[in-house]
């Protein structure tokens, strides 16, 4: 669920910069945006706990592989989650000041927040927890405003809903994890002072609800309409950052074994993640090879005469390498990406989609790994009903994140 002013920006910058590495172009905006979430972060921490507690949260927040991963890859996540940190902060700051400006500038940015994701909004939960009792009505109007700003982007991203009809049913390892970091933010919060000065935002106060509530929230809107998935609330690790910087600053206070036994963990935490910094810049740590894809399609091609995608949101694998499918005639589009204005183009009625198949003889067909769910639209539907019934499988061939199979009437693999 990835909002359409990401898009724009992408547009405008690829015309500005097509003379660039189009990689260069497509990462750049998250890698600086993963950047300035860590120096204001380390501004926040600094505001709430001292210099060293936001130093220290800086650095933890920048080491913390989700944020690595985000902030290397073309997506929306890591802007977002840099929106929803400098939001804190000018919490932090409205909260003090209790000028208008102020808060209106914080209702700003979580509104610029929410329009590219609106799973940002989600953040509006933790800030209500944060907010000192003589700030919460001003917190409210600019809360107001930037939920109703949304609103609208929320229900036109409803009629789209298909897009996201892939998320399964939040699986034990995500339920593990999100407990293991939540655990972890307890634990931290557990050495640090609750105690706030009267009027004013505390950090425990702020970024435990931070690194909690809008995980939590949307794992139980999931057990009505699965929607958990952790990128959507990436911007909950500037909670754990803040707890873990001020509690390492906290306990390095501390004379004697206590201010060794901390050095000593942190040296060890970092060791035991160079191994997963180095993985997610390798190209295993990708849920699919692209590349891959096409060198196998191209292959799995020859003779063929169309191609399949199934499901649909499969078509950008294609997209990256025009070429790879030069040739074949996609059985089920409709229009495509950029006639449509869509992310995977739009695909003809199942009756139609049945009669191009049964006019083919020979299909390649892209499908997601074995055990993924099948999405249950009326033309996925008839796309897996008629190649059972009237195509036999030639073979298989599987590569990271995808498989491509060759498909043929009987007698004729």
């Amino acid at each position: 669920m990835q909002a359409e002013p990401l898009a724009v920006r992408m547009h405008g910058l690829f015309r500005v910069f097509g003379w660039a590495d189009p990689l260069l172009v497509l990462r750049l905006p998250s890698v600086l945006a993963a950047a300035v979430a860590t120096g204001v972060l380390a501004l926040l921490g600094c505001r709430l706990a001292g210099p060293r507690a936001g130093l220290l949260a800086g650095v933890v927040f920048a080491v913390l592989p989700p944020v690595q991963r985000y902030a290397q890859e073309g997506r929306s996540y890591a802007v977002v989650c840099m929106l929803v940190v400098w939001a804190s902060y000018l919490l932090v700051r409205a909260v003090e000041s209790r000028t208008g400006g102020a808060w209106a500038a914080y209702g700003a940015v979580v509104l610029s927040a929410c329009l590219l994701h609106e799973f940002a909004v989600l953040v509006l939960a933790a800030h209500a927890v944060a907010v000192p009792r003589t700030a919460r009505r001003a917190w409210a109007g600019a809360a107001s405003v930037a939920g109703v700003g949304v609103a609208p982007l929320a229900v036109l991203s409803m009629r789209q809903s298909e897009q996201v009809a892939w998320i399964g049913g939040t699986g034990a390892g995500a339920l593990m994890e999100f407990a293991g970091v939540g655990m972890l933010g307890a634990a931290c919060a557990a050495v640090l002072p609750w105690r706030r000065r009267a009027g004013r935002v505390g950090l425990v106060a702020l970024a435990l609800p931070l690194l909690l509530l809008p995980g939590l929230l949307l794992l139980l809107v999931s057990l009505v309409k699965p929607l958990y998935v952790d990128r959507y609330v990436l911007y909950g690790q500037a909670g754990t950052a803040l707890l873990v910087g001020a509690a390492l600053d906290r306990l390095v206070r501390v004379r004697g074994p206590v201010r060794a036994g901390v050095v000593l963990a942190a040296g060890a935490a970092v060791l035991a993640l160079l191994p997963v910094t180095l993985y997610l810049r390798a190209p295993q740590s990708r849920v699919d090879d692209v590349t891959a894809v096409a060198a196998a399609v191209r292959t799995a091609g020859e003779g063929a005469d169309g191609i399949l995608y199934a499901p649909s949101r499969r078509r950008v694998w294609s997209l990256v390498d025009p070429d790879s499918v030069r040739g074949l005639r996609d059985l089920a589009l409709d229009r495509g990406p950029a006639d449509s204005g869509t992310l995977y183009g739009t695909e003809v009625v199942p009756s139609v989609i049945r009669s191009r198949l049964l006019a083919a003889r020979r299909v390649v067909v892209l499908r997601d790994p074995a055990g993924q769910p099948v999405d249950a639209t009326a033309q996925e539907a008839v796309k897996r009903r008629v190649l059972a019934g009237y195509f036999e499988e030639c073979g298989t061939r599987t590569v990271r994140g995808a498989r491509v199979s060759v498909y043929a009437r009987p007698g004729r693999c």
